[in-house]
């Protein structure tokens, strides 16, 4: 799950305040714990014109979705579907990350956060971008109009449904159909269907 998290990066933010629930798509850093229990954070900023970030008072409970590939799997994909006692179903991925949060609007600590998501976002670029290569008033501007937020993860909720409980037959059919969709996110799908070695009966 926290590998998934780490890679997914984009999240739904969901909170519950005064003016109801409120959700928004926001990339997120996720730091691992550095040793011994706990769940690690979640990092991210949101527009200060975006009245959610009032709903994240210190303290206040947060949930952040991530999703992975999805698909819809045809009961044509199974072997002998012919007559057969099938029906459709839908494959996916989803982490749920529930937590504490904490609003960020010392400017130090917000650079830091911008800076820190820059440079993780950036590390795959050859000529990667930073934060110090803009103008120092005009960044200032920038940070001005944002508030950085930090959640505690208390727990993940996790589904991760790959056609795991098919058959190998099965899975090789899913596969095979799902390699043939117009849909990117079902060709994904397949990857990982295709990918799944199930656990040896004792």
């Amino acid at each position: 799950m926290r590998a998934f998290v780490a890679a997914t990066r984009l999240a739904t933010l969901v909170t519950g305040g005064s003016g109801g629930m409120r959700a928004s798509h926001v990339p997120m850093l996720y730091e691992p714990p550095e040793r011994g229990p706990g769940n690690g954070s979640l990092h991210f900023h949101l527009a200060r014109a975006n009245a959610q970030w009032r709903d994240l008072a210190d303290g206040a409970a947060a949930m952040a979705i991530f999703l992975g590939p999805d698909a819809y799997v045809s009961p044509t994909f199974y072997e002998g579907h012919e007559g057969g006692a099938v029906v459709p179903t839908w494959d996916y991925i989803a982490v749920h990350a529930h937590g504490v949060a904490r609003v960020i609007e010392d400017p130090s600590e917000l650079r830091a956060l911008v800076s820190r998501l820059t440079d993780a976002f950036e590390a795959d670029r050859a000529d990667a971008w930073s934060v110090d290569d803009a103008p120092q008033a005009y960044m200032e501007k920038q940070l001005r109009g944002i508030v950085g937020v930090e959640i505690a993860v208390e727990r993940f909720d996790a589904k991760w449904k790959m056609s795991q409980n098919r058959s190998a037959g099965d899975r090789q059919g899913i596969v095979a159909g799902l390699r043939e969709s117009p849909f990117e996110s079902e060709r994904r799908t397949a990857h990982i269907v295709a990918g799944f070695t199930p656990p040896r009966e004792s």
